[in-house]
């Protein structure tokens, strides 16, 4: 199939646009870059460096006749959505309608749009399904809800299909140490760094981590299937920060020290999901546990450190 992965120079989008092309796919990516890096685009894949908001993209659309589009661009950082509101929702909410209006324009039979675990705010209990309430507490969690009603609207206006995949905190090889769900990479950035951690409250605030490999599974399982659905994907394991700090510590083999600073807002206590309709519609559930996805990135960053600091020495002699 002829597939466009928007944010596809991004963390979750390069690792699906990889996966794509190795399926066999032809794939092409519109990315601006500001997150994402070149450097993760496959060159097997066609880069175009444009914003989704950009009225020109519909030259993109019209070039490539694409089948399916993969919609990840987004502005992902809850802190900046605070500080900077018209900016986040021009980008997740104006973006992807402009997305919208082109796949409308061109044929394109269906979208997957990846949302967020932040479309919820505060939980009302735990597990959280796809029948718990929507109520975000952040302007990103907002502007991350929105298109959900707008590609539904689409959908029944013009008959395009589509499937909405509901992240928990996704984290692995590719993430940049910033933006929403990136406390991982975060931690890590600083560890390796022997920076002290930052911890925001107490540390017993929980998440559900979910490995990008696994991520990038429940994408691929619907492009045949679970139209005109929405999953939650995540592991169903809840973490909380203080073990994920110890946890993270144990396989560096490092005591990184620990700065504990005010709460944020806009940030939830408590979050993890029930995937169970993921695993009865899709055939899909999470194969990585926390201990297995981080051991997996820890080591390839400590490699990819080994390599550098191996090539300095080499370098300078």
């Amino acid at each position: 199939m002829n597939i466009l992965v928007t944010g596809g120079a991004g963390f979750i989008g390069s690792s699906l646009s990889d996966k794509l092309i190795e399926l066999g796919h032809k794939v092409s990516i519109i990315d601006n870059l500001s997150t994402g890096k070149i450097d993760n685009v496959n060159g097997k894949a066609k880069l175009y460096i444009a914003n989704i908001e950009d009225k020109n993209i519909n030259k993109i659309f019209e070039r490539e006749k694409f089948d399916i589009v993969y919609h990840l661009a987004a502005q992902i950082d809850v802190q900046e959505s605070i500080n900077n509101p018209v900016y986040d929702a021009d980008v997740n909410i104006l973006g992807t309608i402009n997305i919208l209006e082109n796949l409308r324009r061109y044929g394109v039979r269906k979208i997957i749009y990846s949302s967020s675990a932040a479309i919820y705010g505060e939980p009302k209990y735990l597990g959280i399904d796809e029948k718990h309430q929507t109520n975000p507490v952040s302007y990103y969690g907002i502007s991350k809800y929105v298109p959900e009603n707008y590609i539904k609207a689409y959908s029944k206006l013009w008959d395009i299909d589509y499937s909405i995949l509901r992240y928990a905190n996704v984290y692995g090889i590719r993430q940049a140490p910033k933006g929403e769900g990136g406390v991982i990479s975060i931690f890590m950035d600083r560890m390796f760094k022997n920076k002290p951690v930052i911890i925001y409250g107490n540390g017993f605030s929980t998440r559900d981590f979910i490995y990008v490999e696994d991520v990038v599974d429940a994408n691929i399982k619907v492009l045949d299937k679970g139209n005109r659905h929405i999953f939650n994907i995540g592991t169903g394991t809840a973490t909380n920060i203080n073990t994920l700090y110890t946890t993270m510590n144990r396989i560096m083999d490092k005591v990184i020290e620990v700065n504990h600073q005010k709460e944020r807002k806009g940030d939830i206590m408590h979050s993890y999901f029930n995937s169970e309709k993921a695993k009865k519609v899709l055939g899909w559930e999470a194969k990585y546990s926390l201990e297995q996805g981080l051991t997996k990135t820890i080591g390839y960053y400590e490699t990819q450190l080994d390599n550098s600091l191996e090539y300095v020495a080499i370098s300078t002699s």
